[in-house]
């Protein structure tokens, strides 16, 4: 398997949906911005695009090694004041790297983590269906076996990464991730809540004097 390193990347924005609407009194004018590694393109403004604006624009990247994402974030265009931030995703290039071509509307979000919207990218890499490109994907088959007389450990293993056969969770699916940058999360379960545990005071006899009193026959 040959490396990403110098492959072609095309990359057509589509367009965008669902835009969060940031005029109050006209019609907002979006654009698209995308960056990956140095490479930084932009579209046209969609003049009076509103939250549906249209581009139909491509633009070409150069692949790197170990550079799995995109960053994409759209604007709205202002004439008197600075341009206006609508939203903001990343873009995982898994499934293009691996299949060709990827069809995604990726989801973007507000700086406050709200949904803003969605963007529309079809990217197509020439070479991965014939050459095979080999990228940094968790392997579906888990790690090799250990040799047969590798001796077994003296002490408790450290606490290891989930094995390599369960994918990370950004891998892109039927419905893209949030793309906005998850916060950490811990790696055990969550506790219980207070009061979850039964009381673990064991019954006790009853105090003395609380049983009725023995009747004795009269001497």
């Amino acid at each position: 398997m040959s490396g990403v390193q110098g492959q072609i990347l095309e990359v057509t924005v589509v367009g965008c949906k669902k835009l969060k609407d940031t005029e109050w009194l006209s019609r907002q004018d979006p654009y698209v911005c995308l960056e990956y590694g140095s490479s930084k393109f932009r579209t046209q403004t969609c003049k009076d695009g509103g939250r549906t604006p249209m581009f139909q624009e491509k633009f070409t990247f150069s692949l790197m090694e170990g550079h799995t994402e995109m960053n994409v974030a759209v604007w709205n265009s202002n004439t008197l004041s600075n341009d206006g931030f609508i939203g903001y995703g990343r873009v995982q290039l898994y499934k293009v790297l691996s299949q060709g071509y990827d069809d995604t509307v990726w989801s973007i979000q507000t700086k406050t983590g709200r949904n803003a919207g969605g963007v529309q990218l079809i990217m197509y890499c020439p070479n991965s269906r014939n050459k095979g490109l080999a990228y940094n994907q968790p392997s579906a088959y888990g790690a090799p076996p250990p040799p047969y007389n590798m001796p077994p450990p003296t002490a408790p293993a450290p606490y290891l990464p989930p094995p390599a056969g369960y994918p990370a969770p950004s891998y892109p699916g039927a419905y893209p991730p949030t793309l906005y940058p998850p916060a950490p999360y811990p790696y055990g379960p969550y506790p219980l809540p207070p009061g979850a545990y039964p009381p673990s005071s064991p019954y006790y006899p009853p105090p003395a004097g609380s049983y009725p009193p023995g009747t004795y026959p009269p001497y």
